[in-house]
């Protein structure tokens, strides 16, 4: 089997200029899918116009994530701010049904600054439990499917709320519902848990989408680090994993150039 990669255009393609006009760039170097971070600053018509002329599938969005100069990467999981989330829901909802995106990163957020991970722990998850099982529900009545994500705490953001593959296990069993899965960066997973082989076994059947790059340097799966993705990527076959891999990874050069590694893989498959 041949795996599917697109590409995330709020890392790569930044050459082109704004959001909207990495998605011609993506497509004009191959793609057929792309995903982005937080496309609610540009109009969406602006969006959906250039998504459309570059004749491309939108795999992925992450949902609104609060207000991001203060300091939010996420409200999911933030005690008192359930209504903001709820109303971030309905924003991002507009965007994804005007996109025809089917899958939302629901960010957990991140824990306040004047509390300690211990101390806000238990309100957290009661918090996110409850939000999750409110976007699920309503996510679910339009064809979406919401996803979490651990982020790492060791490198990318000790104060993120949701930062291991266990924990968002957990969070799963609290919540209940189909209709919510983990979204698996393995930059993230290696960062925190490594065991990428035994990793991707177990957690498969609750993976409801994957982003790679390399450890450490988050770059191109092919540029210097630790993970050997040659292997990972013959894993993923071997269980038969069909969904979407995003390239959330920063190009050490230039994006195109970058790609090489994408270019032999699929030529290689044919």
């Amino acid at each position: 089997m041949t795996l599917k990669f697109c590409a995330n255009i709020s890392w790569m393609f930044r050459e082109a200029g704004a959001l909207p006009l990495r998605y011609g760039a993506a497509s004009r170097a191959g793609f057929r899918g792309v995903e982005a971070a937080f496309p609610y600053d540009h109009p969406l018509e602006e969006v959906v116009k250039a998504k459309e002329e570059a004749g491309v599938e939108q795999v992925l969005l992450n949902m609104f994530p609060g207000n991001l100069a203060e300091g939010e990467l996420g409200l999911a999981a933030l005690p008192g701010r359930q209504q903001a989330f709820r109303d971030g829901v309905e924003l991002s909802i507009k965007y994804a049904k005007a996109l025809n995106c089917k899958r939302m990163h629901l960010m957990a957020g991140r824990v306040p600054v004047d509390w300690s991970r211990e101390a806000a722990l238990p309100s957290m998850e009661e918090t996110f439990v409850e939000n999750l099982k409110f976007a699920a529900d309503r996510l679910e009545w339009e064809g979406i499917l919401a996803l979490i994500e651990p982020i790492n705490s060791k490198m990318t953001d000790p104060k993120y709320f949701l930062n291991t593959p266990q924990q968002a296990m957990g969070i799963l069993q609290k919540v209940g519902h189909k209709n919510v899965k983990i979204q698996m960066d393995f930059f993230h997973q290696q960062i925190m848990d490594g065991n990428l082989t035994n990793s991707i076994k177990e957690y498969l059947p609750h993976i409801g989408h994957m982003q790679i790059s390399q450890v450490p340097g988050r770059g191109e799966p092919d540029s210097e680090g630790e993970v050997n993705f040659a292997y990972v990527f013959s894993v993923l076959e071997s269980v038969g994993y069909d969904g979407w891999i995003g390239l959330e990874y920063n190009p050490v050069g230039d994006t195109v150039t970058g790609l090489e590694w994408w270019r032999k893989y699929m030529s290689k498959s044919k």
